[in-house]
């Protein structure tokens, strides 16, 4: 109550800082009348002298007023529009780092340019981020002509571009692009071998589009890129004939197989499940009798049981995904857009590609990974702009540290939001929404239909088909035609089908979009001007009698089939009417079948209808029954902030970890000779195995001589004998033992180098610590995922998961480091240096043999010569070979110098 009495006396916190951009706008705005007197060349040549003075000291924030005048002035001439008051507010909020919330319509795209044009004149590298490649295409395109006007470069970013494409866009003052292709791009680069490779220039400033889409809804999934693992298609097979043998349980503790958490969107079995499956699986042969589906060897086989029980009971097709050219592809649940090259991880798009029949593609391994959190968090300065995120502040304000400013509309919002209707069964809401849509047809009241599914949008459809009316639908099968429909869901009568969210970026003009139409007649070069004009002036007045149709029919109406989890995502549907002070109106049909309400409060809303006895066909609208349904929508956005919480509380662990392996990596690329570091590495590994043998302070009966000489021999094949060296004085200590040894290991390393010369053997030395650093790191993410799927079990021992994971990870970190140099010394150290002469003598010898092999199994007697015969050739090589690789491991690097496992290497041949 003393809060309310405050903001009444001062204001909000919100209002104060719209107050003080109100007056920055007033400076801008005395401005105006000396930029329209400047020529297009006096103009253009401001951002020359911008520059000049960011070069003096000047900062970004001094230059704001007249570089947003500039701006202003520039888009009236080339684009023949003018920011109001309210976008210049909107490019200070972006230019201080916070997020703008403007409603739909309200021009964000043309707000952008301010803050983008301020903060591109440093020439660090501007970034625009947005949902699609349409968009990131088509803003490019579109403020690409203020930017190029005023003498900045533009590029864009979109999926399949070759590198040097890239490099080139990202080299621009500005660049477009989404941020999946941001995000892998950053992952690409730190994965090169070469500097001249790499995409990016650094992270300096990003203004992303549609923040909360980005930054809220996609954050709950990591980005990663992948590659081959282990190739279990035929398991997965196997074990997808499994779930349809067993018996989902009604309810938790119901009878049956199985119970299905709608809520966590879990899959637990039950006990009578477990032997069920026993027996099952033994018969098929996947077990052994008698044994346990939780015996260690069964935990692979139980992964995928868990994975193929939730691709048939929790993923649909057509909501979560469909199947386009035999391949089966993910749909984003909060925009119905399709995310083909998107795959679900720990085999569950396996497991759904072999519920669906389709081709079953190969494992995959992550080989790095980021989450969206942690990869928008490394820029300077960051910013974004969106219609719905004030339900979302305190969100962005505790992950990203962004304050959300809500930006006074142009025009005064006069749309209508009537109250939820919400009917018994989902057929009687079907009804509903038919007879609401048909009246609106029959006046000719533009009609945006909202679904949460292709599934709804496609059986609407079909309804409205029966009813014989014409409509468009609009969800991820029909992506291509989305602007076009989009451009035509403000005319007269037109009724359009949407999932959540589609055409986000595209504003529904009332009358129809005319910009393209008259972009087209510009562009006909058969016509002269006189004809251009005449031609522009019918399209306009055609387009005002559309326009005027539609606002006395109201507006653009708006019907929601079904309520989001995110109350957001409701706000930004209701946003696609009412845009620029437009009349429209908008209503939510619910049912008491539906999914949020069945789940997060189905029995309360029930219980009301029962005790109102109503009939069919009859809707309830009341307040109290908003509020429940609000309340449930915000569980769901409490439990949804707790996992993407919680999801970036792990990451941030791998994030300190992944910026120290980068940092490293980063250092070898970029130094022109890594010999120091390498000799460091070198002398700090021999040093620290010298100490496990020979303790500091310690009397000579503690030191392991002889064990130390076994391994240097055996592992190493350094020949030292420190006992002898020891002995032959008695003045010797355990450092001149330990000098003797580094001292030895440099001579051995350099005759290495002096044979190939110094660069060669150093750039050798380069790439082999490169690719041991990205095996163990991938060796190294592969263990903190599975150090992260089974640290709650500690909770059990009365310990904190987090604190423990944060624990182990730290030591893991500290064995993975050690690893690194380890391995990079013991390949250095086994590498075999061959001349070309010996090189082509070995690959003689080698074709010599393979003939000799080949004739001696076409006539065993052709093998023979005078030392006996080839069989004893080859037994006494294999003898040599046994010796010679006798203290290696599995996993060890193989001792023939080769970088590759033993096991993948000799080890086969062993």
């Amino acid at each position: 109550m003393f809060d309310e009495l405050l903001t009444k006396i001062f204001g909000s916190r919100n209002d104060r800082l719209i107050k003080q951009y109100r007056r920055q706008c007033e400076a801008i705005n005395k401005l105006e009348p000396a930029m329209k007197a400047l020529s297009d060349e006096e103009l253009q040549a401001k951002t020359g002298e911008f520059r000049e003075r960011i070069a003096k000291g000047e900062t970004t924030d001094q230059l704001l007023p007249e570089a947003f005048a500039v701006v202003r002035e520039a888009a009236v001439r080339v684009l023949g529009m003018r920011h109001y008051d309210v976008q210049l507010i909107g490019g200070m909020v972006l230019n201080d780092g916070k997020i703008a919330e403007m409603r739909t319509g309200e021009g964000k795209t043309l707000t952008a340019t301010l803050a983008v044009y301020l903060n591109a004149l440093p020439g660090k590298g501007c970034h625009v981020v947005t949902v699609n490649d349409y968009l990131a295409s088509r803003d490019a395109d579109w403020m690409g002509r203020l930017y190029n006007w005023l003498g900045l470069s533009v590029g864009k970013i979109l999926t399949q571009q070759d590198t040097e494409t890239k490099k080139a866009a990202y080299a621009a003052d500005i660049t477009y692009g989404t941020n999946n292709e941001f995000g892998f791009d950053y992952l690409r680069d730190n994965m090169e071998y070469d500097v001249a490779n790499r995409r990016q220039r650094g992270l300096y400033y990003a203004i992303v589009d549609e923040v909360d889409s980005i930054l809220i809804d996609e954050a709950r999934t990591p980005l990663i890129i992948s590659g081959p693992a282990n190739d279990n298609t035929d398991l997965y097979r196997a074990i997808n004939e499994i779930p349809p043998l067993l018996t989902r349980q009604a309810e938790e503790k119901g009878e049956g197989d199985y119970w299905v958490d709608e809520k966590a969107h879990q899959v637990y079995i039950s006990e009578s499940g477990h032997e069920k499956l026993e027996a099952i699986l033994s018969e098929r042969g996947l077990v052994a009798e008698g044994e346990s589906l939780y015996s260690p060897k069964n935990i692979i086989l139980m992964h995928h049981l868990m994975a193929s029980l939730k691709a048939h009971n929790l993923f649909k097709r057509d909501q979560h995904y469909v199947v386009q050219n035999g391949e089966i592809v993910i749909v984003d649940e909060f925009t119905g857009r399709l995310m083909p090259g998107r795959r679900w991880s720990e085999g569950l798009h396996q497991a759904v590609e072999a519920k669906e029949g389709v081709r079953i593609q190969q494992e995959n391994q992550t080989m790095a990974s980021i989450t969206f959190q942690n990869y928008f968090r490394m820029y300077e300065k960051l910013s974004g702009m969106t219609g719905t995120a004030d339900t979302e502040a305190y969100e962005f304000q505790d992950i990203y540290g962004l304050e959300t400013v809500v930006v006074p509309t142009h025009r005064k919002m006069v749309r209508v939001d009537e109250q939820d209707k919400v009917y018994r069964t989902v057929a009687e809401k079907y009804r509903a929404i038919i007879e609401d849509v048909k009246a609106c047809h029959a006046k000719g009241q533009p009609v945006l239909l909202g679904t949460t599914s292709i599934e709804n949008s496609e059986v609407l459809s079909q309804l409205l088909t029966k009813e014989g009316i014409e409509h468009n639908v609009l969800n991820a099968k029909q992506h291509e035609k989305e602007a076009q429909i989009v451009l035509e869901a403000g005319r007269s009568g037109i009724v359009t089908i949407a999932t959540n969210m589609a055409g986000r970026g595209t504003d529904i003009v009332l009358g129809g979009g005319i910009n393209k139409h008259i972009d087209d007649v510009r562009n006909d070069e058969t016509l002269t001007e006189a004809e251009r004009e005449l031609r522009i002036a019918k399209l306009k007045a055609d387009w005002q009698v559309e326009h005027d149709r539609v606002v006395a029919a109201g507006g653009l109406r708006i019907i929601g089939s079904e309520r989001h989890e995110s109350r957001r995502i409701d706000n930004q549907l209701r946003g696609r009417a009412g845009r620029q002070g437009d009349p429209g109106s908008s209503c939510f049909y619910l049912s008491m079948e539906d999914q949020l309400l069945r789940i997060f409060g189905g029995e309360r809303m029930r219980a009301i209808a029962d005790r109102l006895k109503l009939e069919e066909g009859v809707a309830i609208e009341s307040k109290m029954l908003t509020r429940m349904i609000e309340s449930a929508q915000r569980k769901v956005e409490g439990r949804n902030y707790d996992i993407r919480k919680q999801l970036l509380e792990f990451d941030d662990v791998q994030n300190d970890q992944r910026h120290e392996i980068y940092g490293l990596r980063n250092e070898i690329l970029e130094s022109s000779d890594c010999s120091e570091m390498v000799k460091n590495l070198r002398e700090g590994y021999f040093r620290d195995l010298f100490r496990s043998f020979v303790p500091a302070d310690t009397v000579e009966e503690q030191w392991d001589l002889p064990g130390l000489t076994a391994k240097l021999t055996n592992d190493f094949g350094i020949d030292i004998d420190l006992q002898k060296m020891l002995d032959a004085s008695d003045s010797t200590t355990d450092e001149d033992l330990l000098e003797a040894l580094v001292a030895k290991v440099n001579e051995l390393y350099g005759a290495k180098e002096t044979l190939v010369g110094h660069d060669a053997f150093t750039a050798f030395a380069r790439s082999v610590l490169l690719q041991v650093i990205d095996q163990l790191w991938r060796q190294h993410i592969a263990a903190l995922d599975a150090l992260r799927q089974g640290i709650y079990l500690r909770g059990y021992a009365q310990k904190q998961p987090k604190q423990e994971y944060k624990r182990e990870a730290f030591t893991m970190f500290e064995q993975l480091l050690d690893s690194i140099r380890e391995t990079l010394v013991s390949v250095l150290m086994h590498v075999e240096i061959k001349m070309p002469e010996e090189a082509q003598e070995a690959t003689d010898t080698a074709i010599a043999m393979g003939e000799q092999t080949a004739a001696e199994a076409a006539d065993p007697a052709a093998g023979r010569h005078e030392g006996g015969s080839a069989l004893d050739a080859m037994q006494a090589d294999e003898a040599e070979m046994r010796r010679r690789f006798a203290h290696a491991g599995r996993n060890d690097p193989c001792p023939c110098g080769s970088g590759k496992k033993f096991k993948d290497c000799h080890g086969k041949l062993a």
